[in-house]
């Protein structure tokens, strides 16, 4: 929770940029920044549609950063989350493309949660053990 709240007053340019998108709630869904996930802060998250989205800036290509973030990754698939990640060059020179993006993702993710089908809606719940069929 600590590293979360410093993380958030250490964003890069371009998750500021991002963020400042996502917090109008494109098609209505809520993101969240610097998100804590068991023991991981994520850049971005949309619980509702179990995405993350990750801005890597350059470091992310060199070393054994791009293996990290593979098993970062896997972690995160496991917890039941989709990783979406971005290049930072993309958000700072493609903004409308990179949103784009992500509203694709989260389309095609679905809600956690689906509404019941309209024929469920109409009938009613169930009825309770020992309630007449009628």
């Amino acid at each position: 929770m600590k590293r979360a709240r410093q993380l958030r007053r250490q964003m890069s340019l371009p998750e500021v940029l991002l963020w400042q998108q996502l917090r109008k709630r494109p098609d209505g869904l809520k993101f969240r920044k610097q998100f804590p996930i068991g023991e991981m802060t994520v850049d971005f998250s949309c619980l509702e549609r179990r995405l993350i989205v990750e801005v890597d800036g350059k470091g992310h290509s060199y070393g054994d950063q791009p293996r990290r973030d593979a098993a970062r990754d896997a972690v995160l698939w496991r917890e039941g989350f989709l990783v979406l990640r971005i290049a930072a060059r993309d958000v700072l020179r493609n903004m409308d493309g990179v949103l784009r993006l992500i509203s694709a993702t989260c389309s095609e993710v679905g809600p956690l949660h689906h509404p019941p089908s309209p024929s469920a809606a109409a009938d009613g719940p169930p009825p309770r053990p020992g309630e007449d069929l009628r």
